[in-house]
């Protein structure tokens, strides 16, 4: 048994996967050995991921001026991360041995049951985020004297996300594949605004929120003038990128 595995056995790892994340110097660098996706996180590891736009834009016949809304997701109330929490259209770590393009297009037909062509066709690289947060570790036990002793109080997760945005053709609809969400629905760009609210009571998986508010700021839905825009900014890619 690996170290890995008798930390998982302990309840210190949860959520474990049997999906390998290369672990390097650098995100292009060959890999010094292959661990456990979710292990990662507890030797410092950047983990990177794809997460993706799905848009759908369309125009009035009576003018030239065009519409977007976004797809967005209900992620199932099984997950042992995040249950029932909104979500992405598509989403996914970035796996050992496949390419970002591949992995982007396995996680479309996996999550979304979106086509090959469909994806090729509509896909577009828009650029990366990075971020450091401290993941707090729920306890292993309900132990009434208090904490479970075993617990890991927290971990440095460190993420790099890859982001695209995917046009969809309007009567596309996805539909659930692999159980990791259970509905989808198609929200106007106000709604997509109103939910990064502080005080919004529906909350998207937390890893979400960076990659939308990317996705506003460079569509011009968030104006310059607005105050903080550069801290904003700033914030979106402070982690390392390597």
């Amino acid at each position: 048994m690996s170290i890995m595995e008798q930390l998982r056995d302990d309840g210190h790892i949860t959520g474990w996967r049997n999906e390998l994340y290369p672990i390097a110097e650098g995100f292009y660098d060959e890999p010094l050995l292959l661990m456990e996706r979710a292990a990662t996180s507890f030797v410092g590891a950047i983990e990177y991921g794809v997460h993706i736009n799905g848009l759908v834009r369309s125009s009035s016949e009576n003018d030239d001026q065009s519409t977007t809304k976004m797809w967005m997701a209900r992620r199932s109330k099984t997950k042992s991360k995040y249950p029932g929490m909104l979500d992405h259209i598509v989403a996914g770590g970035q796996p050992a041995n496949m390419g970002l393009m591949e992995n982007v297009i396995k996680e479309c037909m996996e999550e979304a049951g979106v086509p090959t062509d469909v994806v090729k066709r509509g896909i577009k690289s828009v650029g990366a985020i990075s971020y450091e947060t401290f993941v707090v570790q729920q306890p292993t036990t309900n132990d009434d004297e208090g904490d479970d002793p075993r617990m890991v109080d927290g971990v440095i997760s460190r993420v790099v996300l890859f982001c695209y945005d995917l046009e969809l053709p309007s009567d596309f609809v996805p539909k659930v594949v692999d159980g990791e969400v259970e509905s989808f629905f198609l929200w106007n760009m106000e709604e997509v605004m109103e939910c990064i609210r502080k005080d919004y009571n529906d909350p998207m998986k937390p890893n979400c929120y960076p990659v939308v508010i990317d996705y506003l700021m460079r569509s011009g839905y968030v104006s310059p003038e607005t105050v903080g825009y550069l801290d904003v900014l700033r914030e979106l890619r402070s982690g390392d990128c390597c």
